[in-house]
């Protein structure tokens, strides 16, 4: 659910600004990391690439990402952090299925994994905190 407040956005001197709940914030960056770490997953394991259809998870990674970045919008820290994010897991999904998975590579990809895997349960608990109240 989206509020509408009186504020405008930066540059924007004729709408006005849209603000995202709590829940709708949080429930969508919980979507964009489980979307990131089956991307990784992918990488290490086949099962996990005959589960996750390529184009499928594409594709809800991709609007899910976009959805963020419109949220993010009013906040361009926060917006370049989750974009980094989201380009440093891509090159390293797309380098692990082009390329193959070294030790080092390997190393790197459950690394992001095991970061992908802590905000996810952290804003899990918040999102269930939320809802809750």
């Amino acid at each position: 659910m989206a509020l509408v407040a009186h504020n405008k956005k930066e540059g924007d001197m004729t709408g006005p600004l849209l603000v995202h709940s709590h829940i709708e914030i949080t429930d969508t960056l919980v979507r964009l990391y489980v979307f990131l770490a089956q991307t990784l997953d992918r990488c290490l394991n086949e099962a996990a690439r005959r589960t996750y259809p390529e184009q499928e998870l594409q594709l809800h990674l991709t609007s899910t990402r976009a959805e963020m970045m419109e949220i993010l919008s009013v906040n361009r820290v926060v917006k370049e952090k989750v974009e980094q994010e989201c380009h440093r897991v891509l090159t390293l999904s797309g380098g692990c299925l082009s390329k193959g998975v070294d030790t080092a590579t390997m190393d790197e990809v459950n690394a992001e994994r095991a970061v992908l895997k802590n905000k996810t349960m952290a804003l899990s608990d918040l999102l269930a905190v939320f809802r809750a109240s």
